[in-house]
C-alpha cells in the first residue's frame, strides 16, 4: 500500500503516525508470504503496540479539546484493538493470520482515516487554533502551529 495525499487529516503528528501504522501493514505484506513465523509475530506485537500508543495519544487530543464524540470514537478504538488481539490470540494458538490480517488492516486504516478521524478535524483544529493565536499573543510567537498542515 502506498500512501495517498488524500489520507491526510491534516493534523501532522496524527498524519505521520498514520504513516507508521501503514508501513506495518506493509512490513506484514511482504514477510507473509515467506509464513516466517518469527517474523510475522514481531510485525505484528509492534503493530499492536504502536496502533494502541496512537489510540492513546489520539484519544488525549481529543479529550483536550472535549470531542464530543469522543466516547463512541474510543468505543471504535476499543473493538479494533480487541480484533487485533484475537488475532495475535490465533496466531500464538498457531493458526495463520497473515492474509486475513492484511486484508482486515489495508481497509480498515484507510476507512478510518476517511471517516472516523475526519470528523474531528474541525473541532480539534478549532480548538487548537482558538489555544495558538492566545499562545501567540502571550508569547509572541508561533510555536504550536507546526503541528497543523
Amino acid at each position: 500500500m502506498k500512501w495517498n495525499e488524500s489520507y491526510n487529516i491534516g493534523i501532522e503528528v496524527i498524519d505521520n503516525q498514520h504513516r507508521q501504522i501503514l508501513d506495518y501493514i506493509n512490513a506484514l505484506e511482504k514477510i507473509r508470504v515467506s509464513g516466517d513465523r518469527n517474523q510475522i509475530k514481531e510485525v505484528l506485537d509492534d503493530l499492536i503496540d504502536y496502533t494502541q500508543s496512537h489510540f492513546s495519544f489520539e484519544e488525549n487530543l481529543l479529550e483536550q479539546v472535549s470531542y464530543q464524540y469522543l466516547p463512541s470514537h474510543r468505543g471504535i478504538h476499543d473493538l479494533f484493538v480487541k480484533r487485533l488481539n484475537d488475532y495475535r490470540q490465533k496466531f500464538d494458538l498457531g493458526e495463520s493470520v497473515e492474509n486475513d490480517l492484511y486484508r482486515l488492516l489495508s481497509k480498515w486504516l484507510i476507512n478510518h482515516i476517511q471517516h472516523d478521524d475526519q470528523d474531528y478535524v474541525d473541532a480539534v483544529r478549532d480548538n487548537m487554533l482558538h489555544y495558538l493565536r492566545s499562545q501567540e499573543q502571550k508569547k509572541g510567537k508561533s510555536w504550536f502551529s507546526r503541528f497543523f498542515s
